[in-house]
């Protein structure tokens, strides 16, 4: 059975498609609400993504909090990341001394019955400057905790091992294989 992931992120799309390879991407980009909840700015691309295609589907959004800003920049990270850049960010934050942060990812799944699934991971990280590949996102400035590596220095297949996205997929697919 395909599942259908609605996404314009061609990034997002090849890295889900690991988890669960019976992805089939829907090239649609969806209103992002701006709200401070983030289930939220979830449910209402889910539901915008269901009236569109009218048929089950999955979203999938991730968020950034920064520690020494109390957790902002949270869902708003999207506007953040379309006005600064990568070493801009990295920068402004060493500069505070406090790189801690950390990236919640989250899934929702909705039925054609309309039953719904939500899953999420949060993965803790530190900021550091640019390294490695900065092709997707937040990859080359983000050293997980675990790690002396950001996810930008990794493989695809390593960086999944721990990804926040990669773990919440991989929820859904494990309920999705009950």
């Amino acid at each position: 059975m395909s599942i259908n992931f609605v996404t314009w992120n061609d990034w997002k799309f090849r890295e889900a498609k690991l988890i669960l390879p019976n992805l089939e991407k829907l090239d649609i980009d969806l209103v992002e609400i701006q709200e401070f909840e983030i289930k939220e700015i979830i449910k209402s691309k889910l539901l915008e993504a269901y009236n569109i295609t009218g048929k089950s589907c999955v979203v999938e959004d991730t968020w950034l909090y920064f520690d020494w800003l109390n957790g902002f920049p949270g869902p708003l990270i999207k506007r953040l990341f379309k006005s600064i850049w990568n070493d801009w960010i990295s920068d402004i934050v060493i500069k505070t001394w406090n790189t801690r942060c950390y990236a919640k990812s989250c899934v929702w799944y909705i039925e054609d019955n309309w039953d719904q699934y939500y899953f999420e991971w949060v993965v803790e990280w530190n900021i550091v400057l640019p390294k490695g590949s900065s092709d997707f996102g937040w990859n080359s400035i983000f050293i997980p905790k675990w790690s002396d590596k950001t996810f930008g220095e990794m493989s695809l297949e390593e960086k999944w091992l721990f990804s926040m996205r990669a773990i919440a997929f991989g929820k859904l697919k494990d309920f999705l294989d009950k």
